[in-house]
């Protein structure tokens, strides 16, 4: 019954679905692209492509799936194990890593804003360079902030007892 369900819904839902949204987009391949997946979606609702052909797609999508799920099981698992043992350290400086990182990261962010206020204070005529010489740190800046955020929440959640 599942089978069914899914060679009605699963395979055919997806085709309908990106064929619909290849038809929005404005450009010959997008085009050509949701009319291939009309004529498999007319195919298999005029029962042209048997359904037993359309389950054993639905299953391969299925294993696909679960292929993915099971990589990001384990790269989770390896994440969770390293936590695990920088919580678990008796050396100060694997055990303080984090806030080491956030007061280091809190400092360079407060030096480089200083120096910019005093640069658009005391030199208003190299202000423009200095921030647009700023603007092109926002990717390294971005990471480094990004990272320390993913800190603060998990050790947010550390401290409520992992909730």
């Amino acid at each position: 019954m599942l089978a069914a369900l899914l060679a009605q819904i699963g395979l055919p839902l997806l085709i309908n679905t990106v064929g619909s949204a290849l038809g929005m987009v404005d450009h010959p391949a997008a085009k050509s692209a949701a009319d291939a997946l009309k004529n498999v979606g007319n195919a298999i609702a005029k029962g042209a492509i048997p359904p037993e052909a359309v389950r054993a797609a639905n299953r391969h999508v299925e294993r696909m799936a679960k292929i993915d799920a099971d990589r990001e099981t384990k790269i989770l698992r390896e994440i969770n194990a390293t936590i695990r043992t920088e919580v678990h350290s008796n050396d100060p400086f694997v055990r303080r890593m984090r806030p080491t990182f956030g007061y280091i990261l809190a400092a360079t962010w407060l030096a480089q804003m200083l120096a910019v206020a005093y640069v658009i204070a005391f030199d208003p005529a190299r202000a423009g360079a200095v921030i647009g010489a700023m603007a092109s740190l926002s990717t390294i800046w971005s990471v480094g902030l990004a990272v320390l955020g993913i800190y603060v929440y998990k050790r947010s959640n550390e401290k409520m007892g992992g909730r």
